[in-house]
């Protein structure tokens, strides 16, 4: 469950600025990885695509950086470092 509250965060986040940037469409988004996190990039990206059906975040290209330090204090969330937008 922890991970799925985890994406629903990046989901609302991602949403506000893709309706921000509009009419500009998100082609990709950068994330760090949390070592905590307890989702795998793999697990992370199929959720990612199951959640962005239908929307305006479907197709987007996920590219994932896993952080290692578990002392961090983003050690247990996703973390959306950057996101390009085309016009």
């Amino acid at each position: 469950m922890h991970e799925w509250s985890l994406l629903a965060d990046l989901m609302r986040q991602l949403q506000r600025i893709a309706q921000e940037q509009q009419p500009g469409r998100i082609t990709s988004v950068t994330l760090r990885l949390g070592a905590l996190a307890h989702i795998s990039p793999e697990r992370l990206g199929a959720h990612f695509a199951q959640a962005a059906r239908g929307t305006a975040l479907e197709g987007l290209r996920l590219q994932i950086e896993i952080l290692t330090d578990v002392c961090d204090p983003q050690a247990q969330a996703i973390v959306l470092d950057s996101v390009r937008v085309e016009w």
